[in-house]
């Protein structure tokens, strides 16, 4: 999974490595900003863009395999040779276009000092980076600003994903072989979510929570695509599934959105969760996938506060009987189709 920026986030980041270069410069020369701030970016970067994933990816995976003893020291081993990698090209710029006079060996040769200041600044965002990727971005920037400190109602589409088959795969390949196989379906889930600006809420057993601002879901139909996204990442890799697990997952969808309440709980670690009844609502659309015999399921009323995707096809299921609900919820059935527009039924019909 690679972290995914807006451009916002993106701008600060570059902000407050060139800023902490500018500063180091300032306080122990005395001068020198922008010297500092070239410095900063250059030695920076690569720790951020490896963490990330965008280079040296194998050797990424490799060093994540190894214990947490051997893999903080080889990250270490790898952050310092990236951090002098970056000092000298840095350094060998500045010299080649005249904006440096040292001597080439102080040019490109960064001291102990430099070493260890660009390793907290780069060590400490990698650091907020991670726990930004574990919590979700929402749900980070959300704990950060405190906004659910209090209960608020708000409005939320919710995806609930299943993965159909999951106990007769563990009785027959184990608990061990099972989580692997849920491993490695979730990390195939999260790129969609984070293309489409979803958040992964929760992972219950085999099956994962996604949610959406209800507005952001709705707009361009986001929520449908990241549903069929995944479908579709899944049927192009089949046979990478079948030779290393021995199946390809088989998956059942449901959404549904409508107004909740969302509050901070928690004490020694504190979580956002949702109540009400479109949560609960969602859940038992999912469970009519097995019964009503579809793979993607929407329910009615959310589906007509969106255009669908000129490639979903809808069947109408009628209404049908939700546990806890006093009211009958309208049920449609999804797939990917021809190029015809997709028709939602109208509330007379």
């Amino acid at each position: 999974m690679r972290w995914r920026f807006s451009t916002f986030e993106g701008l600060l980041l570059l902000l407050v490595i060139a800023g902490a270069g500018a500063v180091y410069a300032w306080v122990f020369y005395g001068k020198g900003a922008l010297i500092g701030a070239t410095y900063a970016l250059f030695m920076c970067l690569p720790i951020i863009a490896f963490e990330r994933r965008v280079i040296f990816r194998r050797l990424h995976r490799r060093i994540h395999a190894f214990s947490t003893p051997v893999f903080f020291v080889a990250s270490l081993v790898i952050y310092f040779v990236l951090l002098d990698i970056g000092y000298a090209a840095a350094g060998l710029i500045m010299q080649s276009g005249g904006v440096m006079e040292d001597h080439w060996m102080d040019a490109m040769m960064p001291s102990k000092t430099v070493l260890i200041f660009a390793l907290g600044v780069s060590g400490s965002l990698v650091f907020i980076l991670r726990v930004r990727e574990l919590l979700g971005r929402d749900v980070f920037l959300s704990l950060l600003t405190g906004r659910y400190r209090r209960p608020i109602e708000e409005e939320r589409v919710f995806l609930f994903i299943d993965l159909a088959g999951s106990t007769s795969y563990a009785e027959k390949h184990g608990d061990l072989r099972m989580q692997e196989y849920l491993g490695k379906l979730f990390a195939t889930i999260a790129d969609p979510v984070m293309r489409y600006r979803g958040s992964i809420d929760d992972y219950i057993g085999d099956a994962a929570v996604i949610t959406w601002p209800f507005d952001r879901a709705t707009n361009n139909a986001a929520c449908i695509h990241c549903v069929f996204d995944i479908l579709e990442m899944i049927d192009a890799d089949a046979q990478r599934w079948q030779k290393e697990f021995g199946e390809v997952p088989r998956l059942r969808a449901a959404l549904h959105g409508g107004t909740i309440v969302a509050a901070e709980i928690g004490l020694d670690r504190h979580k956002i969760t949702y109540f009400g009844d479109t949560v609960n609502t969602t859940a038992r659309l999912e469970g009519f996938c097995k019964t009503l015999g579809h793979q993607v399921l929407i329910s009615t009323e959310l589906a007509r506060k969106m255009r669908l995707p000129h490639y979903v096809r809808v069947e109408d299921l009628g209404e049908h009987a939700i546990r806890g609900r006093g009211q009958k919820l309208g049920v449609l059935a999804l797939r990917a189709g021809s190029a015809a527009p997709a028709l939602v039924p109208s509330p007379a019909e």
